[in-house]
């Protein structure tokens, strides 16, 4: 949804500004919605096709030109890296309305806002499988595996407590789970964000009409696939997993910069440039627009410079780290050498711990200080509007 004014524009921004701090994950310039989406539906879950794909839960996205939310159907998609695994996105309240955190792959399971999206992701880590070594190994008692297709399977019951089917974290009648140390330290690890077949797959998701919510009033037709994009050999919802009453105040706003909770620059997402002016001088609009051109370039390169300078910082505290290893390798063994090598690996970690507190300080500082700059920017070209000369007011 566009924003038409100014003064929408800078009230929303204000508010956005007000966030509360206890918002989690990585938070660009994306989307933000005051009601919630509807409960996670039931669904069963399609066999995995082969070896090497990984669960990946179904969701609610926002779609802000239809002003509704349509859902991604769940699927198996193949692990990006060896090791790797996936923690879904998740809607949060940040203070002043939802916002949606990405899913991304990593090493480790984050925090994904307790959610129980079913088939091993009950709300806290993944139960669904493990890596042993380079091969993925399937737990058949939350997973649907063929074991004519994949072999590599155990057995492992899993006492699940978290019946709810409530898809958002905090707000009125949300999930009050909060992140484990463990999640925050999965969070600020390097990570890789959706590959491309997810991203297609939530872009066929949302030009299906049949998947928005207001159509489907939260039983979505095709609930799961087989693999990314197979709408068509998905498998419908058996339920929605509550009745969906859509929020009484159904503004959802979009493109609206947020200070975001992202450690690194490189994790911020781009940018989107703000509406074209309208004031109907087309000349001042002309001189807007360059302003707000110059602006938006200033900014990008500040963005590029500072995660530049991060990532020579991160690859720095590896070699360091990497030389401290080949060091500890080479020499005896005993036990006075040990605990120096125990100390010192200490110290690496906490000098690791510091840069990325130090990281994470500065992109959130850098992201608050682009939004007041385009505040400032919109407030001194709404100050420069000429005043409309028409009828006198009149004496009441």
């Amino acid at each position: 949804m566009r924003i038409h004014s100014s003064a929408r524009f800078l009230f929303f921004v204000i508010l956005i500004l007000g966030m509360s701090a206890a918002s989690f994950g990585q938070v660009g310039i994306g989307i933000s919605v005051n009601f919630g989406p509807p409960a996670i539906p039931v669904y069963v879950q399609p066999p995995c096709p082969a070896e090497g794909y990984l669960w990946t839960p179904g969701y609610w996205a926002w779609d802000a030109d239809i002003n509704d939310y349509y859902w991604v159907p769940g699927t198996w998609v193949l692990a990006p890296q060896v090791g790797y695994l996936w923690t879904p996105g998740w809607w949060g309240w940040g203070g002043n309305a939802f916002f949606f955190h990405e899913g991304y792959w990593g090493p480790r399971i984050g925090f994904y806002g307790g959610v129980n999206y079913g088939f091993g992701y009950f709300g806290n880590g993944y139960e669904g499988g493990r890596w042993d070594h380079d091969r993925f190994y399937y737990n058949r008692s939350v997973t649907n595996v063929n074991v004519t297709n994949v072999t590599n399977v155990y057995n492992t019951t899993v006492i699940n407590n978290n019946n709810t089917r409530i898809s958002y974290n905090g707000g009125q009648g949300g999930i009050t789970a909060r992140p484990t140390p463990e999640q925050i330290s999965a969070e600020h690890e390097r990570h890789l964000p959706p590959v491309p077949v997810q991203r297609e797959h939530v872009q066929s998701a949302r030009t299906n009409p049949e998947l928005r919510a207001t159509v489907n009033h939260g039983k979505p037709p095709v609930a799961a696939t087989p693999r990314p994009g197979a709408l068509k050999e998905g498998v419908p919802a058996k339920d929605a997993g509550a009745p969906y009453n859509r929020g009484e105040n159904t503004r959802g706003e979009a493109n609206v910069p947020k200070p975001p909770n992202a450690s690194h620059a490189k994790d911020l997402t781009p940018h989107e440039k703000p509406p074209a002016p309208n004031t109907g001088n087309p000349k001042l609009d002309t001189k807007y627009q360059k302003q707000q051109d110059k602006l938006y370039a200033k900014q990008e390169q500040e963005h590029q410079k500072v995660a530049q300078q991060q990532e020579q910082q991160h690859q720095k505290i590896q070699q360091q780290q990497e030389q401290q290893r080949q060091k500890m390798a080479q020499q005896p063994a005993n036990q006075q050498k040990q605990q120096q090598n125990e100390q010192r690996q200490r110290q690496m970690e906490q000098k690791q711990q510091q840069m990325e507190q130090r990281h994470q300080q500065q992109t959130q500082q850098m992201e608050q200080r682009h939004v007041q700059q385009q505040q400032q920017q919109q407030q001194q070209q709404q100050q420069q509007q000429p005043v409309s000369h028409g009828q006198p007011p009149q004496h009441r």
